[in-house]
């Protein structure tokens, strides 16, 4: 295969992930939105573990197929990954419940440069003034669209402070994982969804009980219900293994940039199922200048010096005491 079809075949394959991430995730939250808005069913943290419960029995049904592939992944690096993802759904869950909606919404755009931070602090990242620029424009286009009332208080403050750096950390830690166990996305789900489906499902109830001060066995499953939570399931599976895909092929920033698409489209699906929340002139206004600025985003990055992980320092000094040895030794036998 020649080097533009593989480029091709490449930008189509980040397509089709990035389509399958988009239209799973809007999936869900609908799904999400009408369980708990039209039926009640609030009970966030449980519902989490029943997803990653099912995402478990997809990954025994693939590995059990062949479709997945022996690994391994050690035991401290699973409880680290997990102990980060669900401190991220705790911890949003927490904040939305302790915080204005305004306030909220701050917090997730903060996740960028935060996940910024950690790239250009734990892998050497550095970004291009126009990449920078692109990420600012998106924010401020966000921020247009969902940020309305801002109230802060301070076990609110602490509430988002956890639930941003752990969301922040368990994306990298996607990545990071990837590459340094040599691991698919199959793979690395495959390792951690039985222990994070454990942990939810064993603390979820207790979590809700102090959320919302209801019962989760106490709810009345109806068969409409039932079906909206199976469905929310189903869609999970889709969720969290396009998540995986995709924090794999881009990183954690470009995951986050690129998915404040699904805010957007949510706004818009949400105006068009539920008519609650009108598409006002300002919020029309946001949309498209973070759209905007995910564009610029896409091709600011992809340029050569847009976004590029450099060599690290110890690497250099490594470098120049070979280079220096091998001069030395050129000298000697001269």
């Amino acid at each position: 295969m020649s080097v533009s079809s593989k480029d091709e075949w490449k930008g189509a394959v980040d397509v089709a992930a990035w389509s399958f991430n988009i239209v799973t995730s809007v999936g869900i939250i609908i799904v999400n939105k009408a369980l708990m808005a039209t039926y009640g069913f609030s009970y966030a943290t449980t519902l989490t573990g029943l997803h990653f419960a099912t995402t478990t029995l997809m990954t025994i049904a693939l590995k059990w197929l062949g479709y997945i592939q022996n690994s391994q992944l050690p035991l401290h690096e699973r409880v680290k990954f997990v102990l980060f993802a669900n401190f991220s759904i705790v911890g949003m869950n927490v904040s939305l419940m302790w915080n204005s909606v305004g306030f909220y919404q701050i917090a997730k755009l903060s996740m960028i440069p935060v996940s910024c931070f950690l790239e250009i602090v734990l892998d050497n990242v550095r970004y291009s003034r126009d990449t920078k620029l692109s990420i600012m424009l998106v924010l401020l286009g966000v921020a247009i669209c969902t940020v309305s009332d801002v109230s802060v208080n301070a076990k609110g403050f602490i509430a988002a402070c956890i639930a941003v750096w752990s969301t922040a950390l368990q994306q990298y830690y996607v990545h990071f994982l990837q590459r340094k166990y040599s691991l698919g996305s199959f793979n690395l789900l495959g390792h951690t969804a039985p222990l994070q489906a454990a942990s939810l499902l064993l603390s979820g109830p207790f979590v809700d009980y102090w959320l919302t001060g209801k019962r989760v066995d106490a709810y009345y499953y109806t068969f409409t219900s039932v079906f909206f939570i199976v469905l929310s399931c189903t869609i999970a599976i889709g969720t969290n293994l396009s998540q995986f895909i995709c924090i794999g092929r881009f990183t954690a920033v470009s995951f986050q940039v690129l998915g404040h698409m699904k805010t957007i489209l949510v706004l818009i699906l949400g105006f068009l199922f539920f008519g609650k929340e009108g598409l006002n002139l300002h919020v029309v206004i946001g949309m498209l200048i973070a759209i905007m600025g995910m564009i610029w985003y896409g091709n600011a990055s992809s340029l050569p010096g847009g976004k590029e992980r450099r060599p690290s320092t110890l690497n250099n000094n490594q470098e120049d005491k070979i280079a220096l040895v091998e001069s030395t030794q050129a000298e000697e036998k001269a």
